[in-house]
């Protein structure tokens, strides 16, 4: 489905990407009276109040986390290296080519619930020395037996809020690290609340959005706290992200999350945990100053450029301030994140951030009308259905981040939701299975439970990571 397409003096922009987080922000956009911070408890996952937790701690109280736990002996003993769960899908598949390229002596096995489809995909991409290991989404003794064979699971399978859960319980109790590329956040904060203290306990290293949503954000965001105390001797205090160019395609796995949050978005508490812009901090972590996504045309003065909403927003913010609370407040207590999208100069920026927030008010407000659900799964691709390899090869994005004088440039080449991501991931996996990381178990970020061991490996893989002393518009 390709989406509005404009021209900007940074490049081409193309919002065709239509990830889990576009739906969020949709649905805080239409449903903006119910996501001002007020998360109650979700039955089905119990999960606590967020105001309630905010309200009950003390004023800026601070967290500890342990660090450099190691790997212990029966992790290090296993069959494998890294199993890739979910090989035969559209997005596993790219991320089983991208191992078969980059994995080296890596031992790692495929898995999923269908042997012929996962027999064809081994077939087709030459993965001859590579095991098949079977296992349906909810069956949790085969979950149990790939969870205990190997030190990592990554997993493609979504929507995670559906079909996710038993596998990343199996792997925390096996103490095995795992990695995915959900961008829903309402499920994060139940793994978070289920599962957090028992991956503590069993050294599991739980690594939600390892993707495009929300590895840039995450690991762009550590890079300017670091380049702050390196260089400024400060700390980043507030960064700003604003999305300069990006040109990508949709899947039909996409699609599915994408309508399985507007399924659960009917539920005012999990609408509430969707718009909360500290919905994921750690229970008794002290709130910033942070507010609700921007959803309206704003003009960044000191650039002189308009910007739109971020379709991804509202899970990225999310993680990056999860991360500053894991690092112990590295960032800083009153640490300001936000992000948006670039749209431009003059009259035609401010053009294109008004069309862009129309183009979403639109969506948000059909999408979420009976029957809407149903017809944009007849419309949009299938699951299984993707962008062609000649647009994946052809798509590219390009972040800048803004803190104190200081820009950052995290920037990919191929479609960001596809082939930079099945690259984003599969670096994650491995660096998971074969670095030394000083990051101890629970319910983890890309930041905190890799930080820059990944991001060498990604500008080894091609990705750009860099920070100069002056701004660059």
């Amino acid at each position: 489905m390709q989406g509005a397409t404009s021209q900007t003096p940074s490049g081409p922009f193309s919002v065709v990407h239509l990830s889990p987080c576009f739906v969020q922000t949709a649905a805080g956009l239409a449903l903006s009276k119910d996501i001002c911070g007020h998360a109650g408890s979700v039955n089905i996952a119990k999960i606590s109040t967020i105001d309630r937790i905010a309200a009950s701690m003390p004023q800026k109280r601070r967290l500890s986390y342990r660090h450099g736990h190691g790997e212990s002996s029966r992790v290090s003993s296993r069959t494998y290296d890294l199993v890739l769960f979910g090989a035969s899908g559209f997005t596993g598949r790219l991320v089983a080519e991208y191992l078969q390229k980059n994995a080296g002596p890596t031992r790692w096995a495929i898995a999923g619930r269908d042997r012929a489809k996962l027999e064809k995909t081994k077939e087709e991409l030459g993965l001859k020395e590579v095991p098949i290991l079977i296992a349906d989404s909810r069956d949790e003794a085969a979950l149990k037996g790939i969870a205990e064979q190997t030190k990592v699971v990554c997993s493609t399978v979504g929507p995670y809020a559906k079909y996710g859960t038993p596998l990343v319980e199996q792997c925390v109790a096996a103490g095995t690290a795992y990695c995915d590329l959900t961008g829903e956040s309402h499920w994060i904060r139940v793994m978070i609340d289920q599962f957090h203290e028992r991956a503590v306990q069993s050294g599991a290293r739980i690594v939600h959005c390892c993707g495009f949503d929300s590895i840039p954000s995450d690991l762009g965001t550590l890079m300017m706290a670091e380049y702050a105390e390196r260089v400024q001797k400060k700390k980043v205090d507030k960064v700003r992200m604003r999305v300069m160019s990006m040109r990508g395609g949709v899947s039909g796995g996409t699609v599915a999350s994408m309508l399985g949050i507007f399924e659960a978005a009917k539920d005012k508490k999990i609408r509430g945990i969707l718009g909360d812009p500290y919905s994921l901090l750690p229970k008794g972590a002290p709130r910033g100053p942070d507010k609700n996504d921007n959803f309206t045309p704003h003009k960044d003065e000191d650039r002189g450029r308009w910007t739109g909403p971020f379709i991804m927003a509202s899970v990225n913010t999310r993680i990056v301030r999860r991360s500053n609370a894991l690092l112990g407040y590295r960032y800083g207590d009153d640490f300001s994140y936000e992000e948006a999208t670039d749209t431009g100069r003059g009259a035609s920026g401010w053009m294109r951030s008004t069309a862009m927030t129309a183009a979403l008010g639109a969506f948000a407000a059909t999408a979420t009308l009976p029957g809407f659900s149903a017809l944009y799964g007849k419309i949009l691709p299938q699951p299984g259905e993707g962008p062609s390899k000649e647009k994946r090869e052809s798509g590219s994005f390009r972040f800048q981040f803004f803190a104190d004088g200081a820009t950052g440039t995290v920037a990919g080449r191929g479609d960001p939701g596809y082939a930079a991501t099945s690259c984003m991931l599969g670096e994650a996996s491995l660096c998971l299975a074969n670095d030394a990381l000083s990051s101890d178990g629970g319910i983890l970020t890309p930041a905190s439970a890799m930080g820059f061991t990944l991001i060498e490996r990604l500008k080894k893989a091609g990705m750009t990571f860099e920070v100069t002393g002056q701004s660059t518009t």
